[in-house]
């Protein structure tokens, strides 16, 4: 909702502006998909070294 209202604020204040932007927002969202995959592979794969780091610690009974 606050998203809308700002770019309703922005399409008062700059109409070819506010346009632009609702035009190529699709074409932002694709560009950086590639790049939001990466990030959720490197953060499974770092809670993936935390798990194994851990493990003797959980294993122990030191972590609960």
């Amino acid at each position: 909702m606050v998203k809308f209202l700002l770019w309703l604020l922005l399409f008062v204040v700059c109409w070819p502006l506010a346009l632009l932007a609702l035009i190529l927002w699709p074409v932002v969202w694709l560009l950086s998909l590639p790049f939001r995959l990466v990030g959720i592979a490197v953060e499974g794969v770092f809670g993936l070294l935390r798990g194994l780091i851990l493990l003797p610690a959980r294993v122990l009974g030191g972590a609960r």
